[in-house]
């Protein structure tokens, strides 16, 4: 026969109330972010595969086909790895946001800063509109996000609930 586990005295409540709707749309945000992330890493290895048609430079020296041939897997490994890890961080934001954790607010914002700063970057150095649009596309989620997880609401809900 099924016995319940004996209780300790403390209520088994939530420790803060549910997320109010900003960081539940900010989280979808983040969701969406990663989603983005997700379509520039497939296309990022669908151009992979055309290597020899790039222009690399290594310290100062352009590489021919055959050193980018002999390299390709390297620069695979790479490509994947630097895709792989904002949609990570994407989806780690995403879940400590959505649970109240007042850190990852904090670190989401400093994320944003960061690719505030690599937007600048691509402003001054476009090459194509592809390497323009994503990275637009990127900040202009993170923003959403930011501004939402900062409301007064969500401001609440952040400070409502026990220090984790």
């Amino acid at each position: 026969m099924y016995q319940p586990y004996p209780s300790s005295g403390q209520p088994t409540g939530p420790l803060r109330p549910p997320a109010p709707a900003p960081v539940r749309t900010a989280v979808r945000l983040m969701y969406a972010g990663a989603a983005v992330s997700a379509v520039l890493l497939i296309i990022a290895l669908a151009y992979s595969g055309d290597m020899k048609s790039y222009h690399l430079r290594w310290g100062g020296h352009i590489l021919t086909a055959a050193q980018i041939s002999h390299w390709r897997p390297l620069i695979i490994t790479v490509v994947v790895v630097s895709g792989l890890v904002p949609i990570v961080l994407w989806l780690w934001m995403a879940r400590a946001n959505g649970q109240g954790k007042n850190w990852a607010r904090i670190l989401s914002t400093v994320l944003f800063g960061l690719t505030t700063l690599d937007l600048i970057g691509v402003f001054i150095q476009p090459k194509t509109l592809l390497d323009l649009i994503f990275p637009v596309l990127t900040w202009l989620v993170g923003l959403g996000a930011v501004w939402l997880l900062w409301r007064p609401d969500s401001t609440a809900f952040f400070k409502s609930g026990a220090r984790v």
